[in-house]
Protein backbone atom coordinates (compact mmCIF):
# COMPACT_ATOMS: atom_id res chain seq x y z
CA UNK A 1 0.00 0.00 0.00
CA UNK A 2 1.29 3.41 -0.47
CA UNK A 3 2.34 5.20 2.69
CA UNK A 4 2.89 8.43 3.81
CA UNK A 5 3.41 10.30 7.17
CA UNK A 6 2.03 14.05 7.42
CA UNK A 7 3.54 16.61 10.37
CA UNK A 8 0.98 18.16 11.80
CA UNK A 9 -2.90 18.17 12.04
CA UNK A 10 -3.87 21.99 11.56
CA UNK A 11 -6.25 23.21 9.05
CA UNK A 12 -3.51 22.46 5.59
CA UNK A 13 -1.96 19.31 7.27
CA UNK A 14 -5.99 17.73 7.74
CA UNK A 15 -6.71 18.94 4.50
CA UNK A 16 -3.68 17.59 2.80
CA UNK A 17 -4.06 14.09 4.73
CA UNK A 18 -7.85 14.02 3.01
CA UNK A 19 -6.65 14.01 -0.20
CA UNK A 20 -3.45 11.97 0.11
CA UNK A 21 -6.03 9.11 1.37
CA UNK A 22 -8.58 9.49 -1.28
CA UNK A 23 -5.69 8.83 -3.60
CA UNK A 24 -5.48 5.67 -1.79
CA UNK A 25 -2.25 6.50 0.19
CA UNK A 26 -2.25 5.18 3.98
CA UNK A 27 -1.20 8.66 6.15
CA UNK A 28 0.40 8.47 9.85
CA UNK A 29 -0.31 12.33 10.70
CA UNK A 30 1.61 13.35 13.99
CA UNK A 31 0.17 15.92 15.63
CA UNK A 32 2.07 18.02 18.98
CA UNK A 33 -1.19 19.24 20.77
CA UNK A 34 -3.98 16.82 21.86
CA UNK A 35 -7.04 16.08 19.84
CA UNK A 36 -9.38 19.38 20.37
CA UNK A 37 -12.48 17.39 19.71
CA UNK A 38 -12.16 15.89 22.75
CA UNK A 39 -10.36 18.45 24.69
CA UNK A 40 -11.19 21.88 23.03
CA UNK A 41 -9.46 23.52 20.42
CA UNK A 42 -5.81 24.97 21.35
CA UNK A 43 -4.92 25.60 18.62
CA UNK A 44 -2.25 28.63 17.58
CA UNK A 45 -3.49 31.65 16.31
CA UNK A 46 -7.19 31.49 17.18
CA UNK A 47 -8.06 34.69 14.60
CA UNK A 48 -11.48 33.82 12.64
CA UNK A 49 -10.58 32.92 9.65
CA UNK A 50 -12.14 34.85 6.08
CA UNK A 51 -12.41 31.75 3.66
CA UNK A 52 -12.57 32.78 -0.21
CA UNK A 53 -11.86 31.36 -4.02
CA UNK A 54 -8.91 29.65 -3.16
CA UNK A 55 -9.70 27.52 -0.06
CA UNK A 56 -13.14 26.93 -1.39
CA UNK A 57 -11.82 24.90 -4.83
CA UNK A 58 -9.50 23.12 -2.06
CA UNK A 59 -12.50 22.39 0.18
CA UNK A 60 -14.48 21.35 -3.35
CA UNK A 61 -11.58 18.62 -3.80
CA UNK A 62 -11.90 17.13 -0.85
CA UNK A 63 -15.59 16.69 -0.68
CA UNK A 64 -15.88 19.12 2.45
CA UNK A 65 -17.66 22.38 0.41
CA UNK A 66 -21.20 22.12 1.16
CA UNK A 67 -20.65 21.22 4.89
CA UNK A 68 -18.92 24.49 5.80
CA UNK A 69 -20.60 26.54 3.85
CA UNK A 70 -23.58 25.63 6.11
CA UNK A 71 -21.43 27.09 9.03
CA UNK A 72 -19.67 29.98 6.90
CA UNK A 73 -21.10 33.30 7.22
CA UNK A 74 -20.76 35.53 3.75
CA UNK A 75 -19.15 39.21 4.31
CA UNK A 76 -19.93 40.93 1.22
CA UNK A 77 -18.46 44.50 2.59
CA UNK A 78 -16.49 46.11 5.15
CA UNK A 79 -17.77 48.51 7.36
CA UNK A 80 -15.30 51.55 8.44
CA UNK A 81 -16.17 52.49 11.96
CA UNK A 82 -15.26 56.26 13.07
CA UNK A 83 -14.57 57.74 15.82
CA UNK A 84 -17.86 59.57 16.12
CA UNK A 85 -19.66 56.23 14.93
CA UNK A 86 -20.33 57.49 11.75
CA UNK A 87 -20.14 53.54 9.43
CA UNK A 88 -18.95 53.58 5.82
CA UNK A 89 -19.41 50.86 3.67
CA UNK A 90 -16.93 49.46 0.92
CA UNK A 91 -18.36 46.33 -1.25
CA UNK A 92 -16.09 43.58 -1.43
CA UNK A 93 -16.56 42.87 -5.03
CA UNK A 94 -19.61 43.26 -7.10
CA UNK A 95 -22.94 40.97 -7.77
CA UNK A 96 -22.87 40.11 -3.86
CA UNK A 97 -19.51 38.13 -4.11
CA UNK A 98 -18.60 37.88 -0.49
CA UNK A 99 -15.53 36.61 1.94
CA UNK A 100 -16.79 33.73 4.38
CA UNK A 101 -16.03 34.31 7.96
CA UNK A 102 -15.00 30.65 9.58
CA UNK A 103 -14.21 29.15 12.79
CA UNK A 104 -10.44 28.19 12.32
CA UNK A 105 -11.22 25.66 15.14
CA UNK A 106 -14.64 24.05 13.71
CA UNK A 107 -13.34 24.09 10.44
CA UNK A 108 -10.12 22.20 11.23
CA UNK A 109 -12.04 19.86 13.60
CA UNK A 110 -14.34 18.57 10.65
CA UNK A 111 -11.27 18.21 8.24
CA UNK A 112 -9.50 16.24 10.76
CA UNK A 113 -12.71 14.34 11.01
CA UNK A 114 -13.01 14.04 7.22
CA UNK A 115 -9.44 12.94 7.09
CA UNK A 116 -9.87 9.87 9.39
CA UNK A 117 -13.51 8.42 7.55
CA UNK A 118 -11.36 7.48 4.55
CA UNK A 119 -9.88 4.71 7.10
CA UNK A 120 -6.53 5.30 5.63
CA UNK A 121 -5.37 7.69 7.70
CA UNK A 122 -3.84 7.29 11.81
CA UNK A 123 -3.76 10.80 13.74
CA UNK A 124 -1.60 10.28 16.38
CA UNK A 125 -1.62 13.38 19.08
CA UNK A 126 0.82 14.39 21.54
CA UNK A 127 3.60 13.36 19.49
CA UNK A 128 6.16 15.93 18.85
CA UNK A 129 8.85 15.55 15.96
CA UNK A 130 12.41 15.40 17.61
CA UNK A 131 14.18 14.41 14.72
CA UNK A 132 14.10 13.85 10.60
CA UNK A 133 16.57 12.35 8.22
CA UNK A 134 15.59 15.04 5.03
CA UNK A 135 17.48 11.95 2.75
CA UNK A 136 14.78 9.69 3.42
CA UNK A 137 11.56 11.12 4.74
CA UNK A 138 12.44 9.12 8.27
CA UNK A 139 11.63 10.87 11.60
CA UNK A 140 11.10 10.16 15.41
CA UNK A 141 8.48 11.51 16.88
CA UNK A 142 8.35 11.24 21.28
CA UNK A 143 5.29 10.66 22.60
CA UNK A 144 3.34 12.60 26.01
CA UNK A 145 5.53 9.81 28.39
CA UNK A 146 8.80 10.76 26.37
CA UNK A 147 8.76 7.49 24.22
CA UNK A 148 10.43 7.63 21.07
CA UNK A 149 8.64 6.45 18.13
CA UNK A 150 10.22 5.78 14.28
CA UNK A 151 8.74 6.16 11.19
CA UNK A 152 10.31 4.88 8.49
CA UNK A 153 11.66 6.62 5.22
CA UNK A 154 9.09 7.56 2.49
CA UNK A 155 7.29 10.87 1.72
CA UNK A 156 7.28 13.59 4.66
CA UNK A 157 5.02 16.38 4.23
CA UNK A 158 5.46 19.41 6.81
CA UNK A 159 2.29 20.96 7.87
CA UNK A 160 3.65 21.76 11.36
CA UNK A 161 3.06 25.96 10.65
CA UNK A 162 5.51 28.41 11.17
CA UNK A 163 8.06 26.99 13.79
CA UNK A 164 7.97 23.97 11.87
CA UNK A 165 10.43 21.23 12.77
CA UNK A 166 11.02 19.95 9.40
CA UNK A 167 11.80 23.24 8.14
CA UNK A 168 14.53 23.93 11.25
CA UNK A 169 16.06 20.23 10.50
CA UNK A 170 16.16 21.78 6.34
CA UNK A 171 17.88 25.45 7.54
CA UNK A 172 20.88 23.04 8.75
CA UNK A 173 21.85 22.11 5.20
CA UNK A 174 23.86 23.39 2.83
CA UNK A 175 22.95 26.82 1.20
CA UNK A 176 19.50 26.53 2.25
CA UNK A 177 17.97 30.22 2.23
CA UNK A 178 15.73 31.41 5.36
CA UNK A 179 14.22 34.33 6.13
CA UNK A 180 12.15 34.97 9.55
CA UNK A 181 10.91 38.56 10.51
CA UNK A 182 9.05 39.46 13.13
CA UNK A 183 6.14 43.28 12.57
CA UNK A 184 6.19 45.80 14.92
CA UNK A 185 2.54 44.91 16.01
CA UNK A 186 0.84 42.47 17.73
CA UNK A 187 -2.36 40.84 18.37
CA UNK A 188 -5.04 40.75 21.02
CA UNK A 189 -8.10 39.10 20.36
CA UNK A 190 -11.61 40.17 21.92
CA UNK A 191 -14.79 39.69 22.07
CA UNK A 192 -18.17 40.66 21.41
CA UNK A 193 -21.24 38.42 22.86
CA UNK A 194 -24.51 38.34 20.96
CA UNK A 195 -27.63 40.16 21.90
CA UNK A 196 -30.85 38.68 23.55
CA UNK A 197 -31.87 35.61 21.51
CA UNK A 198 -28.40 35.20 19.72
CA UNK A 199 -29.22 38.93 17.81
CA UNK A 200 -26.24 40.45 15.92
CA UNK A 201 -25.23 43.94 17.93
CA UNK A 202 -23.45 45.01 14.55
CA UNK A 203 -24.63 43.76 11.02
CA UNK A 204 -23.84 40.65 9.48
CA UNK A 205 -22.64 40.26 6.63
CA UNK A 206 -19.87 42.48 6.97
CA UNK A 207 -16.46 42.57 8.24
CA UNK A 208 -15.95 45.53 10.92
CA UNK A 209 -12.89 47.29 10.40
CA UNK A 210 -11.78 50.38 13.16
CA UNK A 211 -9.18 52.15 11.32
CA UNK A 212 -6.60 54.22 13.44
CA UNK A 213 -3.75 55.21 10.76
CA UNK A 214 -1.03 53.10 12.96
CA UNK A 215 -3.37 50.50 14.33
CA UNK A 216 -6.66 48.80 13.76
CA UNK A 217 -9.60 46.41 15.74
CA UNK A 218 -11.28 44.04 13.05
CA UNK A 219 -14.18 42.06 13.89
CA UNK A 220 -15.98 39.10 12.14
CA UNK A 221 -19.18 37.58 12.69
CA UNK A 222 -19.83 33.81 14.12
CA UNK A 223 -22.60 31.41 13.81
CA UNK A 224 -23.86 32.11 17.25
CA UNK A 225 -24.35 36.04 16.60
CA UNK A 226 -21.25 36.98 18.59
CA UNK A 227 -18.02 38.56 16.86
CA UNK A 228 -14.51 37.64 17.08
CA UNK A 229 -12.44 40.97 17.39
CA UNK A 230 -8.85 41.42 16.78
CA UNK A 231 -6.72 44.23 17.79
CA UNK A 232 -4.01 44.84 15.83
CA UNK A 233 -1.31 47.10 17.39
CA UNK A 234 2.42 48.09 17.75
CA UNK A 235 4.37 46.41 20.76
CA UNK A 236 5.81 50.03 21.64
CA UNK A 237 5.31 53.20 21.29
CA UNK A 238 3.10 56.46 22.39
CA UNK A 239 0.03 54.15 20.87
CA UNK A 240 1.08 50.64 21.41
CA UNK A 241 0.52 47.51 24.00
CA UNK A 242 3.80 49.11 26.45
CA UNK A 243 1.95 52.54 26.48
CA UNK A 244 -1.47 50.41 28.56
CA UNK A 245 0.35 48.91 31.18
CA UNK A 246 -3.29 48.57 33.19
CA UNK A 247 -6.18 47.33 32.92
CA UNK A 248 -7.49 50.85 33.13
CA UNK A 249 -5.55 52.43 30.89
CA UNK A 250 -6.91 50.22 28.37
CA UNK A 251 -10.05 50.50 29.31
CA UNK A 252 -9.87 54.38 28.55
CA UNK A 253 -7.95 53.89 25.56
CA UNK A 254 -10.66 52.24 23.82
CA UNK A 255 -13.44 54.49 25.64
CA UNK A 256 -11.05 57.40 23.86
CA UNK A 257 -11.06 55.76 20.56
CA UNK A 258 -13.50 52.44 20.11
CA UNK A 259 -16.20 54.19 21.99
CA UNK A 260 -18.85 51.99 20.16
CA UNK A 261 -16.77 48.53 20.56
CA UNK A 262 -16.57 48.72 24.15
CA UNK A 263 -19.90 49.08 24.85
CA UNK A 264 -20.63 45.88 23.40
CA UNK A 265 -18.03 44.46 25.38
CA UNK A 266 -19.40 44.20 29.24
CA UNK A 267 -16.58 41.90 30.45
CA UNK A 268 -13.70 43.95 28.59
CA UNK A 269 -11.53 43.91 31.56
CA UNK A 270 -12.30 40.40 32.27
CA UNK A 271 -10.72 40.10 28.31
CA UNK A 272 -8.28 42.30 28.31
CA UNK A 273 -6.61 40.54 31.90
CA UNK A 274 -7.04 37.25 30.36
CA UNK A 275 -6.63 36.73 26.59
CA UNK A 276 -3.04 36.93 25.50
CA UNK A 277 -1.10 39.74 23.31
CA UNK A 278 0.78 37.50 20.56
CA UNK A 279 3.60 38.51 18.00
CA UNK A 280 3.07 38.40 14.65
CA UNK A 281 5.82 36.82 12.08
CA UNK A 282 6.69 36.61 8.46
CA UNK A 283 8.76 33.03 7.42
CA UNK A 284 10.02 32.63 3.73
CA UNK A 285 12.60 30.21 2.57
CA UNK A 286 13.94 28.37 -0.28
CA UNK A 287 13.37 25.46 -1.63
CA UNK A 288 10.45 24.34 -0.12
CA UNK A 289 11.65 20.44 -0.82
CA UNK A 290 14.06 18.15 -0.10
CA UNK A 291 15.64 15.11 -2.05
CA UNK A 292 12.01 14.72 -4.01
CA UNK A 293 10.67 13.01 -0.41
CA UNK A 294 10.14 16.00 2.37
CA UNK A 295 8.02 18.96 1.28
CA UNK A 296 6.68 21.49 3.51
CA UNK A 297 3.21 23.14 2.89
CA UNK A 298 1.63 25.95 4.25
CA UNK A 299 2.92 27.83 6.81
CA UNK A 300 5.47 25.97 7.47
CA UNK A 301 6.40 27.03 4.07
CA UNK A 302 5.23 30.64 4.01
CA UNK A 303 4.12 31.54 7.51
CA UNK A 304 2.65 35.13 6.43
CA UNK A 305 1.11 38.29 8.34
CA UNK A 306 -3.11 37.67 8.13
CA UNK A 307 -4.31 41.01 6.62
CA UNK A 308 -5.20 39.48 3.33
CA UNK A 309 -6.92 36.91 5.24
CA UNK A 310 -5.07 34.47 2.63
CA UNK A 311 -3.26 32.51 4.92
CA UNK A 312 -5.27 29.31 5.34
CA UNK A 313 -6.57 30.33 1.38
CA UNK A 314 -2.86 29.93 0.69
CA UNK A 315 -2.19 26.91 1.90
CA UNK A 316 -4.98 25.51 1.10
CA UNK A 317 -3.94 26.56 -3.11
CA UNK A 318 -1.00 24.54 -1.80
CA UNK A 319 -2.70 21.47 -1.35
CA UNK A 320 -4.09 22.41 -4.66
CA UNK A 321 -1.17 22.88 -6.53
CA UNK A 322 0.24 19.51 -5.86
CA UNK A 323 -2.89 17.94 -6.74
CA UNK A 324 -2.53 19.47 -10.12
CA UNK A 325 0.74 18.41 -10.30
CA UNK A 326 0.02 15.04 -9.40
CA UNK A 327 -2.42 15.18 -12.73
CA UNK A 328 0.35 15.99 -15.08
CA UNK A 329 2.80 14.09 -13.92
CA UNK A 330 1.32 10.69 -11.90
CA UNK A 331 2.51 9.93 -8.08
CA UNK A 332 6.53 10.71 -9.47
CA UNK A 333 7.28 12.50 -6.65
CA UNK A 334 10.77 13.00 -7.35
CA UNK A 335 9.64 15.11 -10.16
CA UNK A 336 6.41 16.65 -8.49
CA UNK A 337 8.29 18.48 -5.38
CA UNK A 338 10.81 20.35 -7.44
CA UNK A 339 8.45 21.52 -9.58
CA UNK A 340 5.78 21.96 -6.51
CA UNK A 341 8.43 24.15 -4.84
CA UNK A 342 9.65 26.19 -8.00
CA UNK A 343 6.15 27.15 -9.08
CA UNK A 344 4.47 28.09 -5.87
CA UNK A 345 7.69 29.93 -4.23
CA UNK A 346 7.12 33.45 -5.75
CA UNK A 347 3.57 33.20 -4.78
CA UNK A 348 4.26 32.21 -1.49
CA UNK A 349 6.58 35.74 -1.92
CA UNK A 350 3.85 37.95 -3.16
CA UNK A 351 1.10 37.27 -0.83
CA UNK A 352 3.24 37.80 2.23
CA UNK A 353 4.57 41.12 0.47
CA UNK A 354 0.41 41.80 -0.66
CA UNK A 355 -0.90 41.22 2.89
CA UNK A 356 1.80 43.56 4.70
CA UNK A 357 0.42 46.58 1.79
CA UNK A 358 -3.14 45.45 2.95
CA UNK A 359 -2.45 46.42 6.48
CA UNK A 360 -1.62 49.51 5.57
CA UNK A 361 -4.51 49.52 3.50
CA UNK A 362 -6.77 49.01 6.23
CA UNK A 363 -5.23 50.63 9.31
CA UNK A 364 -4.66 53.64 7.76
CA UNK A 365 -6.29 54.37 4.00
CA UNK A 366 -9.86 52.81 4.38
CA UNK A 367 -11.31 55.55 6.02
CA UNK A 368 -9.95 58.47 3.65
CA UNK A 369 -12.11 60.32 1.46
CA UNK A 370 -9.53 59.81 -1.38
CA UNK A 371 -9.12 55.95 -1.14
CA UNK A 372 -12.66 55.29 -1.20
CA UNK A 373 -13.03 57.82 -4.41
CA UNK A 374 -9.98 55.53 -6.23
CA UNK A 375 -12.10 52.58 -5.28
CA UNK A 376 -14.89 54.26 -6.75
CA UNK A 377 -12.93 54.68 -9.97
CA UNK A 378 -11.71 51.18 -10.23
CA UNK A 379 -14.90 49.47 -9.70
CA UNK A 380 -16.42 51.98 -12.16
CA UNK A 381 -13.89 51.38 -15.29
CA UNK A 382 -13.40 47.96 -14.26
CA UNK A 383 -17.58 47.91 -14.85
CA UNK A 384 -17.03 49.91 -18.21
CA UNK A 385 -14.03 47.71 -19.25
CA UNK A 386 -13.67 44.20 -17.44
CA UNK A 387 -11.54 43.04 -20.12
CA UNK A 388 -8.83 46.04 -19.34
CA UNK A 389 -8.97 45.90 -15.35
CA UNK A 390 -9.53 43.17 -12.57
CA UNK A 391 -9.37 45.48 -8.98
CA UNK A 392 -5.97 44.05 -7.13
CA UNK A 393 -8.54 42.63 -4.42
CA UNK A 394 -10.64 40.72 -6.55
CA UNK A 395 -7.53 39.27 -8.65
CA UNK A 396 -6.42 37.81 -4.92
CA UNK A 397 -9.57 36.99 -3.30
CA UNK A 398 -11.93 36.46 -6.49
CA UNK A 399 -10.00 34.37 -8.67
CA UNK A 400 -7.04 31.87 -9.04
CA UNK A 401 -5.09 34.20 -10.68
CA UNK A 402 -1.13 33.28 -9.17
CA UNK A 403 -0.66 35.51 -6.35
CA UNK A 404 2.90 37.09 -7.80
CA UNK A 405 0.77 37.78 -11.24
CA UNK A 406 -1.62 39.50 -9.04
CA UNK A 407 0.72 41.62 -7.22
CA UNK A 408 2.45 42.88 -10.96
CA UNK A 409 -1.02 43.78 -11.81
CA UNK A 410 -1.37 46.03 -9.01
CA UNK A 411 1.58 47.59 -8.80
CA UNK A 412 0.91 48.67 -12.33
CA UNK A 413 -2.49 49.72 -11.27
CA UNK A 414 -1.79 51.68 -8.78
CA UNK A 415 0.87 53.44 -11.15
CA UNK A 416 -1.67 54.28 -13.17
CA UNK A 417 -4.00 55.44 -10.37
CA UNK A 418 -1.45 57.78 -9.05
CA UNK A 419 -1.86 59.15 -12.29
CA UNK A 420 -5.76 59.43 -12.49
CA UNK A 421 -5.88 60.55 -8.53
CA UNK A 422 -3.92 63.36 -9.92
CA UNK A 423 -6.56 64.75 -12.43
CA UNK A 424 -7.54 68.49 -11.54
CA UNK A 425 -10.89 68.03 -9.56
CA UNK A 426 -11.07 64.02 -9.99
CA UNK A 427 -13.55 64.44 -7.12
CA UNK A 428 -15.94 65.93 -9.37
CA UNK A 429 -14.74 64.54 -13.37
CA UNK A 430 -14.15 60.91 -11.74
CA UNK A 431 -16.25 59.27 -14.37
CA UNK A 432 -16.14 61.85 -17.25
CA UNK A 433 -15.06 60.51 -20.62
CA UNK A 434 -11.35 62.08 -20.22
CA UNK A 435 -10.54 60.08 -17.15
CA UNK A 436 -12.22 57.14 -18.83
CA UNK A 437 -10.03 57.95 -22.11
CA UNK A 438 -6.98 58.16 -19.95
CA UNK A 439 -7.32 54.43 -18.25
CA UNK A 440 -7.78 53.02 -22.09
CA UNK A 441 -5.29 54.41 -23.28
CA UNK A 442 -2.96 53.33 -19.89
CA UNK A 443 -4.19 49.58 -19.86
CA UNK A 444 -3.72 49.74 -23.75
Amino acid sequence: MKKATVVGAGLVGSLWTALLAKRGYRVDVYERRTDSRKAGYAGGRSINLALSHRGWKALELAGLKEAIEKEAIPMTHRVMHGVDGSLVRQPYGKDGQAIYSVSRGGLNESLMTLAEQSGNVHLHFAHKCVDVDLKTGAATFEDGTGQAHEVPPGLLFATDGAYSAIRSAMIKTDRYQYQQEYIDHGYKELHIPAGPDGAFLMEKNALHIWPRGGYMLIALPNPDGSFTLTLFFAWEGPESFASLPTTDDAEAFFARIFPDALAMMPNFREQWETNPSSSLVIMRCDPWQFNGTVALVGDAAHAIVPFYGQGMNAGFEDCTALEDLLQIHGEDWPTVLPEYSRVRKPNGDAIAELALLNFIEMRDLVGKPEFLLQKKIEAWFSEKHPDRWTPLYTQVTFSHTPYAEALANGKRQEAIMREVMALPNIAVRWNSEEVEALLLERTA
